[in-house]
């Protein structure tokens, strides 16, 4: 290269490609000294392939190297047979003791150190499509794909716009496989479809008048929006899936062509004074219909009833779709990490009994073990213990809350703009005498996902710990709106059953704490509050009979622990009078003192 011009900071145009090995501190853990034996046996090999493709070891990071070609398309040739040589060389190798690449590729301007080393974003891209690779996979950005496709003896799966850590802009990407000519010389690396990969076929307007089109179509492009807000979705583009408007699809054929495991479908029909709204998901790999939905509402203000629609529609298709994901890991005999990720977030949603929730930690513990950083296991993990600390069915809950702080703390330092998370953060600090914090974390969550309903009703539970409860109802009202069937829903319901009570409207209170027990009747402390309440209204029959439906799920609870659990939620002294009135309401019933 021709010495730069003294002041000139030097430049160029290449191919970057960053790789290393997916969880590679769990494999050190197993095996330190093999471990790190196998990677430099592995390194020859690679080494030798990087060399014969015209590349360039800019420096190793660990388990991680990276590397600068010329070429792009000699830089997609080499980590394709890369992956290959590995499967190979990984035949025989028990599935927990597998090396496995993660490879990025970009095609972007670099900066030249005098030492050789490179920087930029060019490299950071690269860098940051190796870290969402899955493990044995090639993710590619769309600079580099625009050079090499068709040039490149590979199949590409377009993943869509990715969100990159510190990347300012969105940037599309694929996922690479090798093709059948490959596969005549290499053993062939298969490109699944992508965990939760959808498109959102355009809704038929039944009825075909061309001014309810815009909404139609709009309810279509909003949907496709919010579902790409879901972690880890994979949403085909509406500028492709609007290419199907109005054509008769093959299910399967169309999942196989996109790539993608789930096909969303739906029709809207209107007469003069109503709307109705038919969705339907369906497995693109089967074709069979996982879940169907109808809406059949008044005509009102279209734009309202189109937030309404896709909001409701987006939250119950993520619960459908981890349902389905989950189903799908438990057919697997070596499930990944993603894999365990879905089958704890499955029992999490199953209800929030002691025994689903264990489940759901038991699978999200197993992710970690697997892939330590694993940013959704983690917000798994505190999930399940905020869930504990703030149930009143444990004595540990104080632990419960410092471990959930801890892991959901180090989340949001690796991924910021993780809306469950601020969610996870905010519920933590409600319950440990920080509502405050807890609404600026609710509404930092709801600016990054909108249809976050459980954000809304953590609101409204931190002003009942501020002893603001008459403001609890608006948000609990906007939960049940955005999603009126969640798993949570049954807790909102009770919140504002709490807040009645602290306003001293004990029949109000009754009613909401009986809706939400017939949501759920494994969830034990709605049953003492329920007595609590029917005991101040004098019916003392019906309290007592609550009290003993509590005590058959959960036989430890005392007022001792109430006490304990709700009194660490806040100071505020109308709060804390209430709670006393709870109290006093629940001795009336029985509740055992501790």
């Amino acid at each position: 290269m021709a010495k730069a011009h003294p002041g000139r900071v030097g430049r160029r145009l290449a191919a970057i490609v960053a790789a290393d090995v997916a969880g590679y501190s769990r494999l050190m853990g197993l095996d330190e000294v093999g471990t790190a034996r196998t990677l430099r046996e592995h390194r020859k090999v690679t080494d030798a392939l990087v060399a014969k493709h015209g590349g360039r070891l800019v420096k190793t990071t660990g388990d991680g190297v990276l590397l600068e070609f010329p070429s792009v398309v000699d830089a997609v040739e080499c980590a394709v047979a890369v992956q290959a040589v590995m499967a190979e060389r990984n035949e025989g190798v028990s599935q927990d003791r597998r090396m496995l690449f993660r490879i990025g590729v970009n095609l972007g301007d670099i900066l030249i150190e005098e030492d050789g080393d490179i920087l930029g974003d060019g490299v950071n891209i690269a860098a940051r499509l190796e870290g969402i690779a899955e493990p044995g996979g090639i993710c590619i950005s769309s600079s580099a794909y625009d050079q090499v496709r068709g040039k490149v003896g590979a199949d590409f799966a377009d993943l869509g716009e990715q969100v990159l850590k510190n990347i300012a802009r969105p940037i599309r990407a694929y996922a690479v496989g090798l093709n059948a000519n490959v596969a005549q010389r290499t053993n062939p690396l298969t490109v699944s479809s992508p965990h939760l990969s959808i498109v959102v076929l355009p809704f038929a307007n039944i009825g075909g008048d061309p001014e309810q089109e815009y909404f139609v179509d709009g309810v279509t492009e909003s949907l496709t929006t919010d579902l790409s807000r879901i972690n880890g979705a994979f949403v085909i583009a509406r500028n492709t899936a609007f290419t199907f408007k109005g054509k008769a699809v093959d299910v399967k054929k169309l999942g196989k062509e996109l790539n993608i495991r789930y096909v969303l479908e739906g029709s809207v029909q209107r007469s003069s004074k109503r709307l109705r709204v038919n969705v339907q998901l369906i497995d693109a790999e089967t074709g069979s219909h996982l879940w169907a939905e109808r809406f059949d509402k008044p005509v009102v203000d279209l734009f309202d009833m189109q937030d309404e629609i896709v909001s409701r529609l987006a939250n119950a298709i993520d619960a459908e779709l981890i349902a389905a994901e989950a189903r799908r890991a438990e057919r697997l005999s070596h499930p990944d990490a993603i894999d365990l990720v879905f089958q704890g977030a499955g029992w999490y949603n199953k209800g929030l009994t002691p025994d689903y929730l264990t489940k759901a930690r038991s699978f999200f513990e197993k992710a970690i073990a697997l892939d330590p950083n694993n940013i959704e296991a983690m917000v798994g993990l505190a999930q399940v213990d905020a869930v504990f600390g703030g149930s009143v069915t444990t004595d540990d809950w104080s632990a419960r809350f410092m471990a959930a702080e801890t892991v959901i703390t180090k989340v949001l330092s690796l991924a910021p703009n993780h809306a469950r998370a601020h969610w996870i953060l905010g519920s933590v600090v409600t319950f440990t005498n920080r509502a405050a914090q807890g609404i600026t974390e609710c509404e930092q969550a709801l600016a990054l996902d909108r249809n976050l309903a459980r954000a809304h009703a953590l609101i409204g539970l931190a002003k009942f710990f501020l002893g603001r409860g008459g403001e609890t109802e608006p948000h609990i009202n906007e939960a049940l709106r955005l999603s009126p069937r969640d798993t949570l829903a049954y807790r909102w319901m009770v919140v504002l059953g709490l807040a009645k009570a602290q306003l001293g409207a004990d029949a109000e209170a009754v009613i909401w704490l009986r809706r939400g027990l017939e949501a759920n009747r494994n969830f034990s402390v709605i049953h003492f509050d329920l007595a609590a309440a029917l005991a101040r209204l004098g019916k003392l029959n019906d309290a007592r009979n609550a009290v003993n439906a509590g005590l058959a799920l959960d036989p430890r609870f005392t007022i001792r622990r109430y006490r304990d659990v709700t009194f660490a939620n806040s100071d505020d002294p109308t709060y804390r009078a209430g709670r006393e009135r709870s109290i006093e309401g629940m001795r009336l019933a029985g509740v055992p003192e501790g």
